[in-house]
C-alpha cells in the first residue's frame, strides 16, 4: 500500500513537474537544519562504493550547507576540492532534474558515472532514470542552472 501510494506520489510528480518549474530552489538539496544530502557522506559514495551516514563530529561547510562525513580523511577530501565529490544538481533526483523540476532523494539511490555522482529519488525511479543514462544527465545539464537560485 506505502509503496502503490509512493507511486503514485512520483506520477502526479511527474506530471506536474514542468508546471512547478518555475520555482527555484536552493542549489544544494538540504533538510531543515541545513544539513546536506540527508547527512550522507558523499566522499564514501566514491571510495567505498555505497552510501555511508555521516556524523555530527565530521563536517564542513559549503555552499550554505551542513555536508557531514563518516571520518576526517573524507572531511579533508571534500574539503579540498567540493566539486569533485558532491552530487550534481545540487543532490536533487537526476531524474526529477532531467525532467525539468526537483525532488528529494533517497541516499541508497545512486550511481556514479563518468567520475561524478547522481541521486535518484528511489531505486525505481533511478532505474527508469539509467535506461536513457547519458540523455537524462544532457537533460538534467540543460534544466538545472533554470531550477535553482
Amino acid at each position: 500500500m506505502r509503496r502503490s501510494l509512493l507511486q503514485s506520489l512520483l506520477a502526479l510528480e511527474i506530471l506536474v513537474g514542468p508546471s512547478v518549474a518555475a520555482k527555484q530552489v536552493d542549489p544544494v538539496n538540504k533538510d531543515g537544519k541545513g544539513v546536506a544530502i540527508k547527512g550522507y557522506d558523499p566522499v564514501a559514495y566514491f571510495t567505498e562504493g555505497k552510501p555511508v551516514a555521516g556524523t555530527l563530529e565530521f563536517t564542513h561547510r559549503w555552499m550554505d550547507a551542513t555536508w557531514r562525513f563518516a571520518s576526517a580523511a573524507n572531511r579533508d577530501k571534500f574539503a579540498a576540492d567540493p566539486a569533485q565529490f558532491a552530487p550534481q544538481f545540487g543532490g536533487y533526483c537526476a531524474w526529477a532534474v532531467s525532467n525539468n523540476y526537483t525532488a528529494p532523494i533517497d541516499p541508497q539511490a545512486w550511481k556514479i558515472v563518468d567520475g561524478k555522482l547522481y541521486l535518484n529519488y528511489n531505486k525505481s525511479v533511478q532505474e527508469q532514470w539509467s535506461r536513457d543514462l547519458h540523455e537524462r544527465i544532457r537533460a538534467g545539464e540543460q534544466n538545472w542552472p533554470g531550477l535553482h537560485k
